[in-house]
């Protein structure tokens, strides 16, 4: 079994292509507003903004090329602030603050029609829904996952079987523990330390096979969000190992507009040779290249 790498709640991309706008399976549309503003990156562009599950999308009306793909699990902060629209003058905006890739990026939306407050309360109740059901989808080592020796559930999660004699085999001697396989995710905890857990969804699972190692046939998931360590698995009663892989996935190159969060006034013009032209100077760290790197 392999799956297609989930990649919209945790990315953040510009320009991507019709594909990459889609819905994947399991992404499900929760609200759609027709005129947006894109205040920051295409201030005076109507667009439309389409809230998900998993991520918030923008695309221009005029140019369906110009768009934006935000994953909730980027952002850091929501707020309302007064921003300045070409279309509406001075008005109250949504500010959406990111980090992907360890940059951060700042994203400022207005609503074109006056008076609704739908933009604000669309965005923030379903970032708040997706922030409080990550253990769905997220990856968790060492988590309170387990209690008197039994797993504690999450609303509509049910266990399908509970196998014993899973063995841990990351260290010498190994770890005898517990496999629950529930319709959400895999969980393994070791028998003498229920801590030592880790909880696996399906929808961070990129593949499933099966394939010799030195203990034996080796059931192999290869998860695609990178964990703090490996962790080898036996099913000793059928002598059969379970081992857990990651990869980490490498981000595509997107445009995007660097927060600076802590400019309160434009810095002082200095001469480009590069450009032959006087331009603002660039923060500490960045250069010129470097940002045509990024929107390349």
């Amino acid at each position: 079994m392999s799956a297609d790498v989930l990649w919209e709640d945790r990315d953040v991309r510009f320009d991507v292509g019709v594909l990459q706008m889609h819905m994947r399976p399991g992404e499900k549309i929760i609200d759609r507003l027709d005129a947006i503003e894109d205040t920051k990156g295409n201030n005076g562009e109507r667009g439309r903004l389409i809230v998900s599950n998993l991520r918030i999308l923008w695309h221009s009306q005029q140019l369906p090329r110009v768009n934006l793909s935000i994953g909730f699990s980027c952002i850091l902060n929501i707020s309302t602030k007064a921003a300045q629209s070409k279309i509406r003058g001075t008005t109250e905006a949504l500010y959406v603050l990111t980090k992907c890739n360890n940059t951060r990026f700042e994203f400022i939306f207005t609503n074109l029609v006056p008076g609704t407050p739908r933009l604000f309360t669309s965005v923030i109740a379903v970032h708040r829904a997706y922030e409080t059901t990550k253990m769905y989808r997220d990856l968790k080592l060492r988590g309170a996952l387990i209690q008197n020796k039994q797993l504690r559930l999450l609303p509509l999660e049910q266990v399908y079987d509970k196998i014993g004699g899973v063995w841990n085999l990351s260290s010498d001697q190994g770890n005898l523990g517990t496999f629950f396989i529930t319709n959400v995710r895999l969980v393994w905890h070791a028998n003498l330390n229920e801590s030592f857990n880790v909880s696996i969804p399906y929808l961070q699972m990129k593949s499933v096979k099966i394939r010799d190692s030195k203990f034996g046939v080796a059931l192999v998931i290869e998860s695609s969000q990178q964990m703090e360590s490996m962790e080898e698995l036996t099913i000793e009663n059928v002598q059969d190992d379970v081992e857990i892989e990651t990869t980490d996935e490498q981000s595509d190159a997107f445009a995007a507009y660097f927060a600076d969060g802590n400019k309160q006034k434009d810095r002082d013009p200095v001469y480009s040779e590069e450009l032959g032209l006087a331009v603002e100077k660039l923060k500490d760290g960045f250069t010129l290249s470097g940002l045509w790197e990024v929107l390349s």
